[in-house]
């Protein structure tokens, strides 16, 4: 169902809270997970029971610390849980539904609230930006700008969400359309008929102009091309690749808050890769120079291997590095490849299978051979 609620005195992220409170007042859900402002300024997601501590909530601040599919998923993967109605962004609805495919999450009782998302800045540069004024400010420039010159790409964004060419996901079971212009005197909402009603809201007409959405998903698409193409200019031949990664010290981050990477039991966590003292010796000896830490190339070949059809380009593993390394670019880039090859957009629909795990009689006919 269509339909929205008032915003007074152009208080849009006030009027969310109260859309929000009445989630939990009406016992629709027993918890809320969505971003909220920390004393220091920081903004990161918890879980409230309490209506009254929304007034801490910032469902619309442009920064995204981590991927919250990581979290929700382990709120909602076991027995007995809560009903959860959980705020995010479409990257990481994207990702929460690769994880129930690969049973690390569940959608019974959760409540998907997706934002339409404008970008969102990293967090260091959120922290200054948020510093020298409201977070309210912040936020609104950001949406204007969007609405208003959606060909435009604002370069301060996190690159991930410079080149993110899905910033809506319309089959949320609640959709916040603010990318429609009108978002300070109202804010259009997509809901089903029966949580509606929950909340005694009636429907109405659509008014909201999506024309932005689509503009900006091909400014989006443009510029995400263009980085593809450099990525790939930049790893071709096995040296050039290396080159790509020579900085990296196998610290493992890029791993950590990869929403994808779920094992318990990992191998790069294990004693494999422990080498005896003469092994490395051997290799020395061999070429000469032996590049300290070991079995660098080999960790991100793995990792691309295992999640490179689920990766969502959420960019996480960007931001997690030390060394700056553009882990991101060279994973949705290689795993762009590897989903067109089975025509498989990660995050799009629950019933489409994970192609690895799904066995087709003509598949490799699909792909050229014989």
């Amino acid at each position: 169902m269509k339909t929205s609620i008032p915003v007074e005195n152009g208080q849009t992220q006030a009027a969310l809270r109260d859309f929000l409170g009445k989630l939990l007042t009406s016992g629709a859900v027993d918890l809320l997970y969505v971003p909220m402002r920390t004393p220091s300024g920081s903004v990161t997601p918890a879980i409230i029971s309490d209506p009254a501590l929304l007034e801490y909530a910032e469902p619309l601040a442009p920064v995204m610390p981590f991927n919250g599919a990581t979290q929700v998923g382990k709120l909602s993967v076991r027995q007995p849980r809560p009903r959860v109605a959980a705020v995010l962004r479409s990257c990481e609805i994207r990702a929460l539904i690769e994880l129930t495919k690969l049973q690390q999450a569940s959608l019974d009782d959760l409540t998907l609230i997706c934002i339409d998302c404008a970008g969102t800045y990293s967090v260091p540069v959120y922290l200054e930006k948020s510093s020298s004024g409201s977070g309210d400010e912040l936020w609104q420039a950001l949406y204007r700008q969007a609405v208003e010159h959606p060909e435009t790409i604002n370069p301060e964004l996190r690159q991930a969400c410079q080149i993110c060419e899905q910033p809506v996901y319309d089959k949320a079971d609640v959709v916040i359309q603010l990318l429609d212009g009108n978002f300070n005197s109202e804010i259009h909402l997509t809901l089903s008929d029966e949580l509606a009603g929950t909340l005694e809201l009636s429907p109405q007409e659509d008014r909201g102009d999506r024309r932005a959405v689509q503009v900006l998903a091909a400014a989006r698409t443009a510029l995400r091309d263009k980085v593809f193409e450099e990525t790939r200019a930049s790893m071709d031949g096995s040296e050039n690749l290396s080159n790509v990664f020579a900085a990296c010290i196998r610290c493992h981050n890029c791993m950590n808050v990869c929403p994808i990477c779920y094992c318990k039991t990992c191998i790069f966590k294990s004693e494999i890769f422990d080498h005896e003292p003469m092994q490395y010796v051997t290799w020395v000896r061999q070429k000469g120079a032996f590049r300290m830490p070991a079995d660098t190339m080999l960790f991100h070949l793995t990792r691309l291997n295992h999640m490179g059809l689920s990766c969502v380009g959420c960019g996480m593993c960007t931001e997690a590095c030390p060394a700056d390394l553009p882990v991101g670019s060279v994973f949705r880039t290689i795993a762009a490849g590897l989903q067109q090859t089975f025509d498989y957009l990660p995050g799009r629909s629950l019933d489409e299978p994970l192609p690895l795990i799904t066995f087709k009689a003509d598949e490799w006919n699909e792909v050229g051979e014989n």
